[in-house]
């Protein structure tokens, strides 16, 4: 067992970069059904540095428990240090990976050297991929793979009542992936070239080779020409960038589409019907089944993890500053020692 202390990353006041600590913290206690990692690699996502900065221009009914201090970070690799009495689907030793307690706790303490985690968030590491590949999978993995191939719950998104619907993906579909370079578009490209449909990339064009070593059909450089004004009979759009310019991509959808932004934008219902387009969005929730079915597509090589750069976790400032800088080529990844 570990000792009563650990290094972690703190934040004791929101703001920027600036307010990420490096500094000694207790050991985490394991509760019913968890299990107590050592943490080798932490995978980074945008409510990292949003909850960091307190989430501003957000409502404040729809902020989780943000108290502080608080350890951010929800996305793990490592190894199984011990489980509690109730929990048989993970031992001592296991390499394990996952998206901890998303949505209900929005920052649940990755950025560590231990933290505690419920075993159903957990799945087995892919054993064909080191831990700093393995800690860029949980939460921008299963964000694709709820919104293009099994929703896999029944909550419905804090923005929007009407219940996200996966389309069936295959050779008669196009879909067009806004940001298709970043965290979350990397692995819808790979998801759907694995159902069968083609696929339109949209990224800057320092990211072209990348995305056609992924499988994409066409390339689309957002710094050269607008995605709405050469696309065109698209069957699905997932934005991952989303917010308020998402609504642009309805024109070149056709009539019986999907636009499925990642961040909710301003819609209009009435526009939305006209043309026959539906918008749904939803927020990734924890699941360690579907993210051992992630894994099983990992170890046949069908999904790769594409690393932008690694900070090793006393770095976790610098990390959020290139997070900062955007035009990502996959995951930004803490690594622990």
């Amino acid at each position: 067992m570990p000792t009563q202390t650990m290094k972690a990353i703190r934040l004791h006041t929101f703001g920027g970069p600036e307010v990420l600590r490096y500094e000694e913290a207790p050991v985490p206690e394991m509760g019913s059904g968890e299990v107590l990692i050592r943490v080798h690699a932490v995978g980074l996502n945008p409510p990292d540095w949003y909850a960091r900065e307190g989430m501003p221009g957000v409502p404040p009914e729809l902020i989780p428990a943000l108290n502080l201090p608080m350890i951010p970070g929800t996305d793990v690799s490592g190894v199984v240090e011990a489980v509690a009495e109730d929990v048989d689907t993970f031992a001592a030793g296991d390499e394990v990976i996952g998206l901890l307690r998303f949505p209900t706790a929005l920052q649940s303490s990755a950025y560590a050297e231990y933290v505690t985690a419920p075993a159903s968030d957990l799945a087995h590491k892919p054993a064909a991929i080191d831990h700093v590949h393995a800690a860029g999978l949980p939460m921008s993995a299963l964000t694709a793979w709820q919104y293009l191939i099994a929703l896999g719950h029944d909550h419905p998104s804090p923005f929007q009542e009407t219940p996200h619907r996966p389309v069936p993906l295959d050779r008669e579909t196009t879909i067009l992936i806004n940001g298709a370079a970043g965290g979350v578009g990397h692995f819808a490209l790979q998801l759907a070239k694995w159902k069968g449909a083609r696929v339109i990339a949209v990224a800057s064009g320092a990211h072209e080779e990348f995305l056609r070593e992924l499988g994409a059909d066409e390339v689309i450089d957002y710094t050269k020409e607008r995605p709405e004004d050469v696309a065109a009979d698209v069957d699905v759009v997932l934005d991952t960038v989303g917010g308020p310019h998402s609504r642009r991509f309805l024109r070149i959808i056709k009539h019986g589409g999907s636009l499925f932004p990642v961040y909710f934008g301003d819609f209009d219902e009435e526009e939305n019907a006209k043309l026959g387009v539906t918008v749904t969005l939803t927020q990734v929730r924890s699941h360690g089944a579907q993210l051992a079915e992630i894994g099983r597509l990992v170890e046949d090589g069908t999904i790769r993890v594409a690393i932008d750069s690694t900070f090793a976790l006393e770095d976790a400032k610098a990390a959020h500053q290139r997070a900062a800088q955007g035009h990502l080529q996959g995951k930004i990844v803490l690594t622990v020692a």
